[in-house]
């Protein structure tokens, strides 16, 4: 079975967009740079460091499957059908959108009503020995406190947001300890790749 993995980048005080959704500064990285980088999508291009590039290219090489709450859905609505990286999105909702679906028939999506815990089991049924990628966010903490990540992938940008919305949203669970990360250093980012250690501290 494939790992979890959270992915996002993060202010230095800890925020992965502002109030109302947008990145502003925070995805500066993905075009300051000469070393062209694509997902899923090739009309979706990124023009990063040569150092960035390599660890997104081996960041995004294993992703299968995706796992998004409702609100990044609606914001990017679904990307068009096409899921950003990897070959499929699995969307935690408490309402199905009907009329999207119908206009994206095509679309390798799935929405999930009973929670984060079960888009994720479904997620690894499709995965295989593929990495199943978690938004950060609401999503990204409850699946921390469930136990179900195994590493966080860390973008880490010298902006101070000031508020908005949180790498682990609105996470209170329990104390979790990591391993020392890998570290990559870019162009106006350092990436961080952090395993999740899955004993009690």
């Amino acid at each position: 079975m494939g790992k979890v993995v959270v992915q996002a980048t993060m202010s230095l005080d800890g925020f992965i967009a502002d109030p109302s959704g947008r990145v502003g500064p925070l995805f500066d990285w993905y075009g300051n740079g000469d070393v062209e980088v694509r997902g899923n999508d090739p009309d979706r291009v990124f023009k990063v460091s040569a150092a960035s590039a390599e660890y997104l290219r081996t960041a995004w090489s294993d992703v299968g499957p995706g796992v998004i709450g409702r609100r990044l859905f609606d914001i990017t609505d679904g990307w068009g059908g096409v899921p950003p990286v990897g070959d499929a999105v699995f969307v935690v909702t408490h309402r199905v959108p009907t009329e999207w679906i119908e206009a994206h028939t095509d679309a390798p999506y799935t929405f999930v009503t009973d929670g984060v815990a079960s888009a994720i089991a479904e997620a690894q049924e499709v995965a295989g020995d593929r990495v199943v990628s978690v938004t950060a966010g609401d999503m990204a903490g409850q699946a921390l406190a469930a136990g179900l990540v195994d590493e966080l992938r860390v973008d880490l940008v010298p902006v101070l947001l000031g508020t908005g919305v949180r790498y682990f949203g609105d996470f209170t669970g329990a104390e979790q300890l990591l391993d020392d990360p890998a570290v990559i250093q870019g162009d106006r980012v350092t990436h961080l790749h952090y395993r999740v250690r899955k004993e009690a501290p």
